[in-house]
């Protein structure tokens, strides 16, 4: 229980939210997943499904994890890393996906840059944390707005081949690309 002052008064805030378990082993099928698709290159902004993910790029002598302040950075990061010969991915929450369209559209789109994207698919149904809820619903209406193809990723056996897929798929349509991490895939 959460109370703050207002005035004369106090308003207390209570929200009973259930404990959130990451799946790490699903989290080292989608690590697995990225490294199998010659990806060596992670930009990302520390999101709680991603903790696994973003850990296990830190501890590989093959991978460069650049953590970014904001998701639009890794936009250029992303831009950079393709003009560089690079393969380079993409991990944020929707919530960077939306903070960071500014750059999908003015840098990726506009000069035909490849972006995969692995978002984590927050705020949708069963989401328990109502602050996900609105960036959720609206996700998939500004991918399709943009013209941003996307798909989901549900099942830890097919989600490598995804990943791999979502990733040649934007190098040959040179275009960003997102693949949705679900709650069937990332929670427990």
């Amino acid at each position: 229980m959460v109370g703050r002052q207002v005035g004369l008064s106090i308003i207390t805030l209570r929200w009973e939210v259930p404990f959130l378990s990451v799946s790490y082993e699903n989290s080292k099928i989608v690590y697995r997943g990225i490294k199998d698709a010659g990806i060596r290159s992670v930009s990302a902004l520390p999101e709680t499904w991603l903790i696994h993910l973003l850990q296990r790029a830190e501890d590989d002598p093959e991978m460069e994890l650049i953590e970014v302040a904001k998701e639009e950075e890794a936009v250029g990061i992303a831009a950079g890393a393709y003009l560089a010969g690079k393969p380079h991915l993409m991990l944020l929450q929707n919530h960077g996906f939306l903070a960071a369209i500014n750059g999908i559209v003015s840098l990726a789109q506009l000069y035909s840059i490849p972006l995969c994207m692995l978002i984590a698919f927050r705020g949708h149904w069963g989401e328990p944390h109502p602050w996900h809820t609105r960036g959720g619903i609206i996700s998939e209406q500004v991918l399709r707005a943009l013209g941003i193809p996307f798909e989901y990723a549900r099942d830890p056996d097919r989600v490598a081949k995804q990943i791999r897929e979502a990733y040649t798929f934007s190098q040959s349509s040179l275009s960003p690309v997102a693949l949705l991490l679900t709650r069937d895939l990332m929670e427990d």
